[in-house]
C-alpha cells in the first residue's frame, strides 16, 4: 500500500465546511501543467477513469481496479486519513489551536522542558522560521507553532539546538498533550542554515497519539504475519503493529526502499508493505508548488512499472493518499478535505473494474483483513467480491 500524501482527487461534499470549495489536488494538476502532461502508468491501473471531469485525458486499457473514497472521520489530516485506512473512524476531529495553545499549555511545557518558548502560532512551516530564526539562534529558545491541522510543532536549528534535544522536548510535549488537549500529532521541525536562508532538514520526526482501536496492522502482527512501514508510518501510529520500520529521506528514496521489500522472499503469507510518501505534502502541497509536485507524481508514474514488474503472483498493489493539499489552490495553504484515490493492481485480481465510491477510506482495511482471512474489522466494506 503506497500513500501518495494528500493526492486528493477533488472536493467531498462537505468540503466548504472547511473551507476547501473547488479543491482538487491531482486534477488542478492535470490543468496547470496542459494537455502534455501524463501520467500514463497510473492511468493503466485507472486513474484518468476517477478524474472523470477531464475530457482531454486519452482513454486506455486499464489493467487495474479503479474507485474513490470519502473520509468519514471529520479531519482532514495526516493522522486521520491513514488511520482510518487502517480501521479507525474518528466520532470527533482532534482538537486544533488557530489562535496559539493557551497559556496554561505553554507555562507548563516551559517549566517543563526548562527554557521559555517562541512564536506560539499558527503559521506555515517555512515562513515561521524565517519570522523566528534570527530570534531563536540568538535567544536559543525553541519556536512553537501550529496549523489547522491538530499538531504542536516545534522548529529548532539542529546544529545549535541539538536534534537529541529537540528530540527530547517533543517527548516531554507528547507526554503533556493528553485528555483534552490530545493533539494528533507533537512534531519535531529541525532547520539548518542553507545558502543564506533557513531550511529544514529531513530529521523531522512525529510523536502521535496510540491509536485506541484495533487497525488491520495489529491483526496482521497479531497473527504472526509482518506489517513494514516506510517513511513516516511508524511515527503515525507509534510503533502500534508495525514489525519493521524504516525511516526515508524523501520520496525517491522511500520508492526504492519500497521495491527492495518487495523484492525480499517472504516467508509469511500475511505480510503488508506500508508506505508513505511524504514529499507531496510537506515539500510541494502546504507550498504551492505545482510544477514540483506534478513532478513528483511523474517521477512516481516512471517508477511503476519497475515496482509491479518484481510483483509475485499473489502481490496486491494500492494506491491511495490520506487527504487533499490542493497546490494551486489560494485560500489558505492547508490540507484540503476530497476524496482519495483507490487504484488497485494484482496479477490475480481483476481488470478495469469500476469499485465505485467507497463510503470511507476504511474499506482498504477490510478489504485487507477478507484477503488475509483475519477477523473483520469494525468500519468499512470489504470489496474483495469485486476483484476477485
Amino acid at each position: 500500500m503506497v500513500v501518495l500524501d494528500s493526492g486528493g482527487i477533488g472536493e467531498l461534499p462537505d468540503a466548504s465546511i472547511y473551507n476547501d470549495k473547488g479543491a482538487n489536488t491531482v486534477g488542478h494538476i492535470f490543468d496547470s501543467m496542459g494537455e502534455s502532461f501524463s501520467l500514463p502508468n497510473m492511468a493503466k491501473l485507472g486513474l484518468y477513469k476517477i478524474l472523470n471531469t477531464k475530457n482531454h485525458l486519452p482513454s486506455i486499457d486499464v489493467l487495474g481496479c479503479y474507485g474513490k473514497m470519502m473520509m468519514k472521520s471529520p479531519a482532514k489530516d495526516t493522522i486521520a486519513g491513514h488511520w482510518e485506512m487502517s480501521g479507525i473512524v474518528l466520532e470527533k476531529p482532534f482538537p486544533v489551536y488557530p489562535n496559539g495553545f493557551p497559556k496554561e499549555i505553554i507555562e507548563v511545557f516551559e517549566k517543563q522542558i526548562g527554557t521559555k518558548v517562541i512564536g506560539n502560532c499558527a503559521a506555515s512551516g517555512t515562513e515561521i522560521i524565517k519570522q523566528f530564526g534570527d530570534e531563536h539562534k540568538k535567544t536559543g529558545y525553541p519556536i512553537v507553532y501550529t496549523s489547522v491541522d491538530s499538531v504542536f510543532q516545534i522548529a529548532v536549528h539542529e546544529e545549535i539546538f541539538g536534534l537529541n534535544r529537540l528530540y527530547k522536548i517533543c517527548q516531554i510535549a507528547r507526554n503533556l498533550l493528553q485528555g483534552g488537549n490530545a493533539v494528533g500529532r507533537v512534531i519535531a521541525r529541525p532547520f539548518i542554515n542553507m545558502d543564506g536562508n533557513y531550511k529544514r532538514t529531513t530529521n523531522r520526526k512525529d510523536y502521535s497519539l496510540n491509536p485506541f482501536e484495533t487497525t488491520i496492522l495489529d491483526k496482521i502482527k497479531d497473527s504472526g504475519g509482518d506489517v513494514i512501514a516506510i517513511g513516516k508510518i511508524e511515527d503515525i501510529f507509534n510503533a502500534k503493529g508495525i514489525t519493521k520500520a524504516v525511516h526515508t529521506k524523501g520520496n525517491i528514496n522511500g520508492m526504492n526502499i519500497t521495491l527492495n521489500e518487495v523484492k525480499q522472499s517472504f516467508v509469511k503469507k500475511q505480510t503488508l508493505i506500508f508506505t508513505n510518501l511524504v514529499d507531496f505534502d510537506m515539500l510541494w502541497g502546504h507550498r504551492r508548488d505545482v510544477k514540483a509536485y506534478a513532478k513528483g507524481l511523474k517521477d512516481f508514474d516512471v517508477f511503476l512499472p519497475e515496482l509491479i514488474e518484481n510483483f509475485r503472483e499473489d502481490d496486491i498493489l494500492v494506491i491511495t493518499a490520506d487527504h487533499g493539499c490542493d497546490p494551486t489552490y489560494v485560500f489558505h495553504t492547508d490540507h484540503t478535505r476530497e476524496y482519495v484515490p483507490l487504484l488497485m493492481y494484482g496479477k490475480t485480481i481483476k481488470k478495469n473494474i469500476n469499485l465505485g465510491v467507497r463510503e470511507t477510506i476504511s474499506d482498504i482495511s477490510q478489504t485487507s483483513a477478507d484477503i488475509f482471512e483475519l477477523p473483520a474489522m469494525k468500519y468499512g466494506k470489504s470489496f474483495k467480491n469485486l476483484i476477485f
